[in-house]
């Protein structure tokens, strides 16, 4: 699986959980909050559990991935604090990186597929 193909199944495992947030409360799915949904999909549960699972999931992309987390936490924190010899931690580091670039997209492109389809409810005559 290549880095796109890998950023593509994080925008739609983000899209199902929006759906589902979507469906409990409307009102916690907008462009306005990306702050509050990104820490709900992305920092409350791991994206992969498993060592085995982390490694298949990484495959050749591992030091790509790995490169980009570095590159985040130093922009961002001053230092590297993920534990970048445990498969798991990585991909969750990434899934939550990528989270960032993608989610404001990932919810206009939702709200807009609500909007052509209008209202959820049936109208009821």
């Amino acid at each position: 699986m290549s880095i796109y193909n890998k950023r593509q199944e994080i925008a739609e495992f983000a899209k199902d959980r929006i759906q589902e947030i979507y469906d409990y409360d409307k009102d916690k799915v907008s462009t306005h909050n990306t702050q509050d949904l990104h820490h709900e999909l992305f920092n409350t549960d791991y994206y992969i559990i498993g060592r085995y699972q982390a490694k298949e999931w990484l495959g050749s992309d591992a030091f790509d991935i790995i490169y980009e987390i570095q590159e985040f936490e130093r922009d961002n924190f001053g230092c590297v604090t993920t534990d970048l010899s445990d498969p798991e931690k990585v991909v969750n580091m990434y899934v939550y990186i990528v989270g960032y670039e993608i989610l404001e997209e990932v919810i206009s492109d939702f709200l807009d597929d609500k909007d052509d389809w209008g209202s959820d409810e049936e109208e009821v005559c």
